[in-house]
């Protein structure tokens, strides 16, 4: 039996099913790439994997069971496009802040330790409206990092990032997976996993014209 099993999702956006019969299976420490082009449907399975849109039919499972709302969110790390960060707040005051929304047991030693994997301890004490994007994004990821979770999606997680944050990025997740986490995210580019499944949304939205 997987851990988190999705069985013949489907889903609406904006009055039209954006992708139908989607099927996936993880394990601990498993990784699933969604690729595709722009309005292929990625975001919005990111977003229904973590509750924050509704799947029009099909089964979310967690060790063969339906998904029970609070317990899968309290589990589960979403980071989409938005940073949300806090422009008069510090690096590490958002940090602190956003990871104890996600877990309220989060300590300030889990964050500067995030803060250093991601190369931003050094700014931990300046005010994020004077990050680059770049900085931004490490801040975003490194608040995922910080508050643990068993299941992380994230939405273009590589985005904005240079080759060595992209490295630290890699890291991270390995990291993540080798102590039985999830990862599921999606990507234009050529951002990897090692063994990682993939999972190609134009597939799915081939499957309505069929």
């Amino acid at each position: 039996m997987a851990l988190f099993e999705a069985c013949a999702l489907s889903c609406h956006r904006g009055g039209r099913l954006v992708f139908a019969g989607l099927d996936f299976a993880l394990e601990r420490s498993d990784a699933l790439v969604l690729r595709g082009p722009n309005g292929s449907g990625k975001s919005t399975l990111l977003r229904l994997l973590a509750l924050l849109t509704p799947k029009k039919s099909g089964e979310l499972l967690w060790h063969g069971t339906a998904l029970v709302p609070d317990e899968h969110r309290a589990r589960t790390r979403f980071l989409g496009h938005a940073d949300a960060l806090k422009p008069a707040l510090s690096v590490f005051e958002n940090l602190l802040f956003g990871a104890r929304i996600a877990n309220p047991e989060t300590s300030e030693a889990h964050c500067l330790a995030a803060l250093e994997r991601l190369q931003l301890r050094a700014l931990a004490l300046q005010p994020a409206r004077f990050l680059s994007a770049g900085q931004k994004r490490r801040l975003a990821l490194a608040r995922t990092i910080a508050s643990g979770g068993a299941l992380w999606l994230l939405d273009e997680p590589a985005t904005g990032l240079d080759a060595q944050a992209v490295t630290d990025l890699s890291n991270a997740l390995a990291e993540f997976r080798a102590q039985g986490g999830i990862v599921v995210l999606s990507t234009h580019g050529e951002f990897a996993l090692p063994d990682a499944g993939v999972l190609t949304m134009e597939t799915f939205a081939a499957e309505l014209a069929a």
